[in-house]
């Protein structure tokens, strides 16, 4: 198989690793600091993990938001994954983007990921 998380794994550099998952800087960053929580089993999306799997990504979210906040010090944070191809998954291994936030990194942060589409129903906020 050809999954370059499942190669990062083996031969790349982690920002942390429990039993069933690990955590490496995205190589796209959209903010400093914007990591990626995998887990260490290859499945494509969330609603494949098991409910250990699932405890293993939160304890790994929260264990890299503390490495984060140490580093770079953000002002708020997004998390996010993508499932499917119609969702925007390029990489079909369940990945997790922890992306901290910094007050002015856009100009209105308002509405957080609703801003991404336009939608369905006018947000208030």
């Amino acid at each position: 198989m050809d999954c370059i998380f499942c190669s990062y794994l083996e031969n790349g550099k982690l920002i942390a690793e429990n039993d069933g998952a690990f955590a490496i800087y995205d190589n796209y960053p959209v903010t400093k600091g914007h990591a990626l929580i995998i887990p260490k089993r290859h499945f494509s999306g969330y609603f494949e993990a098991t409910e250990k799997e699932v405890v293993y990504l939160d304890k790994m979210i929260r264990e890299v938001k503390k490495i984060i906040d140490e580093e770079y010090h953000p002002d708020g944070y997004n998390i996010g994954i993508n499932v499917g191809k119609a969702a925007g998954q390029t990489i079909f291994h369940l990945h997790i983007h922890l992306i901290p936030r910094y007050v002015g990194d856009v100009e209105n942060p308002k509405g957080g990921i609703r801003r991404l589409m336009k939608p369905l129903v006018e947000y208030d906020g």
